[in-house]
């Protein structure tokens, strides 16, 4: 971190941002939907809970997401919970690539999307309303179903790299 920002407040620039919003310690997640023909998917680390009742999630993919722009039309999605054994199924969704589901285990959830297998946990939802925030969009949709797995400890993502639980 810039010297200037370690006791004092500092500027917000996409750098400063990265590096103190980097202290949070988010979990991995990929998001996933199909048409049917197609599967679509992208690496996301904003996911969180909004409300109980009614059951709300949010995630914020890039505005640049060429994945994003498919699936918000396909409206049912499964939002995938990374586990710690997983870095290659992170990477993989994070890039653009004709066929990101090559090599990766999955079946259908009962919505109909890609559920990644050996997910901590899955959400399947339904998209309820997005919003335009800077280079982002913040998404919010409805929770329609849940899957969690007692076993597994989640990927972590914590100042620009990776870990797990210990």
């Amino acid at each position: 971190m810039p010297k200037s920002c370690m006791m004092t407040s500092c500027v917000p620039t996409p750098t400063s941002m990265r590096d103190v919003l980097g202290r949070f310690c988010t979990e991995i997640a990929v998001v996933t939907a199909s048409d049917g023909l197609q599967h679509y998917g992208f690496t996301c680390q904003s996911v969180t809970s909004v409300s109980l009742n009614p059951p709300y999630i949010s995630f914020c993919p890039a505005r640049t997401s060429t994945s994003w722009r498919t699936m918000r039309d396909i409206g049912k999605l499964c939002v995938n919970i990374l586990a710690d054994d997983r870095h290659h199924v992170c990477a993989q969704f994070a890039v653009s690539a004709a066929d990101k589901f090559s090599g990766v285990r999955w079946h259908s959830a009962p919505n109909g999307a890609p559920l990644i297998e050996g997910a901590v946990a899955t959400i399947e939802a339904a998209v309820e309303f997005e919003r335009a925030a800077g280079d982002n969009t913040i998404v919010v949709a409805q929770v329609t179903g849940l899957h969690a797995s007692d076993d597994r400890l989640p990927l972590l993502f914590y100042r620009g790299g990776y870990g797990g639980l210990a």
